[in-house]
């Protein structure tokens, strides 16, 4: 039998800490509130007491010496608790607590020839004191609680502001947006004293900032590579045309188209790092567009359309994509490789090994291939990059019966205006045969 689980919001620091103050504030005030009870239940009981063996001292002389005893006491009377009068028969004194015609009285008995002679003083007023005080203690302790309770999660919110704060610029800046700060105001000024938060706070800044620097520094690294590299690759292209024909030459073309391939990615993923890129929306259907880039690989790969759809999206970079997933099918994989359009999604499988683990859980990244496998992982990083600029989802799975699976989702185009038009042309239809 599964335990019911709690809501989530009882996971949060917040209701911890309000139920931590409820309880220590609960069992404080139980504790003061039975410590000042018994002290004053005592010092109430003992005055009673005292002043009910006083009456039963004057009564006993009353008696002893044949006078008339006075009213509040006499021999055996009514109402005298049953073992307070064994007690006073017993030949020993005692007193007792009992209600007498509907109202508390304190009793005092003590032996007088073989019977109970007993006085009783009336309890009342001592025990609505001790009855105040008791609501006194609980509705103190209510509002103690109260107050606590607002002045504590008053304290608390606003360190779970501060650590929410933190938890935010810090997922912000997993997502790539290496700008944002938390900038708690503690940290700048360092005579202010830091508590914990501020010093999380702190060193999440100064982890972003070196982060951000050794990225820029990366990116420009790259893209100076890849710009210095155009130049000499353009007159070593020029030369290589000039050789005479033969197996070496066809070797140092080749040579020659795969470094400028390969500085032409690098300068793209530069101009992606440095998020400058810009996109060309249009109105395309999606199928048509997945055939022609099937066209262009000269691939041998399958086209398979459920259901076609119309996205906006930039067609050279959509093409961009679409065509690095069907060449990185054929280069790593093996046939059948298949391009699937479902609607707005696009799917790219093989029927290889699948992607690797590191591509799995965190992505495509570049210059990193598992195994004997040639290639520079360029392909699927610029694949991603892309996506993004054009506001797409790109994911990599591994079918259950093997092979590699690429889902590309894009954002559908709805065409509210024709929509519009349609409803007015249905409504002057109906309008005109109503």
């Amino acid at each position: 039998m599964r335990r019911p689980r709690l809501p989530r919001w009882t996971a949060t620091l917040t209701w911890k800490a309000a139920v931590f103050i409820t309880v220590m504030c609960c069992a404080l005030a139980a504790l003061l509130g039975v410590l000042v009870h018994a002290s004053v239940t005592r010092q109430t009981v003992d005055q009673a007491r005292e002043k009910a063996l006083a009456r039963l001292v004057e009564v006993t002389r009353a008696y002893e010496s044949g006078e008339p005893v006075p009213r509040y006491g006499g021999v055996d009377p009514r109402g005298l608790p049953k073992s307070l009068r064994a007690l006073a028969i017993g030949g020993k004194r005692g007193t007792m607590v009992e209600s007498f015609r509907g109202h508390p009285t304190m009793w005092a008995a003590g032996p007088a020839d073989g019977r109970a002679l007993a006085v009783r003083v009336d309890y009342t007023t001592s025990a609505n004191t001790i009855s105040g005080l008791d609501q006194a203690i609980v509705g103190s302790s209510v509002l103690a609680i109260g107050a606590t309770l607002l002045v504590g999660a008053f304290a608390v919110t606003r360190v779970t502001r501060r650590l929410h704060l933190t938890a935010q610029v810090a997922r912000r800046i997993s997502a790539g947006d290496l700008d944002t700060r938390v900038n708690d105001p503690r940290t700048k000024d360092p005579s202010r004293p830091q508590d914990e938060v501020a010093t999380v706070s702190g060193a999440l800044d100064t982890m972003a900032s070196s982060l951000q620097g050794k990225l820029l520094s990366e990116q420009r690294f790259t893209a100076d590579v890849a710009h210095e590299l155009r130049t000499p690759l353009t007159g070593l292209s020029a030369a290589a045309e000039l050789l005479p024909e033969g197996r070496p030459a066809e070797l140092v073309r080749d040579r020659v188209r795969a470094m400028r391939s390969l500085t032409e990615d690098l300068l793209e993923i530069s101009r992606l790092d440095a998020g400058s890129e810009t996109v060309d929306l249009d109105v395309h259907e999606l199928a048509h567009l997945a055939e022609r880039v099937v066209r262009a690989s000269a691939t041998d790969t399958e086209v398979r359309v459920l259901r076609d759809a119309t996205v906006e999206t930039d067609k050279r970079r959509l093409e961009r994509v679409l065509g690095n997933l069907i060449a990185n099918a054929h280069k790593h994989g093996k046939p059948p490789v298949v391009l699937t359009v479902d609607g707005a999604v696009v799917t790219v499988t093989d029927h290889g090994t699948g992607y690797p683990d590191y591509i799995l859980d965190h992505g495509p990244q570049r210059f990193r291939t598992d195994g004997g496998s040639k290639g520079h992982g360029l392909g699927l990083t610029i694949a991603v990059g892309q996506s993004a600029v054009i506001g797409a989802e790109l994911r990599f799975l591994n079918a259950p019966e093997g092979g590699a699976v690429a889902r590309l989702t894009l954002p559908e185009y709805v065409r509210f205006v024709d929509d519009a038009g349609d409803m007015a042309d249905n409504a002057a239809e109906h309008g005109r045969t109503g």
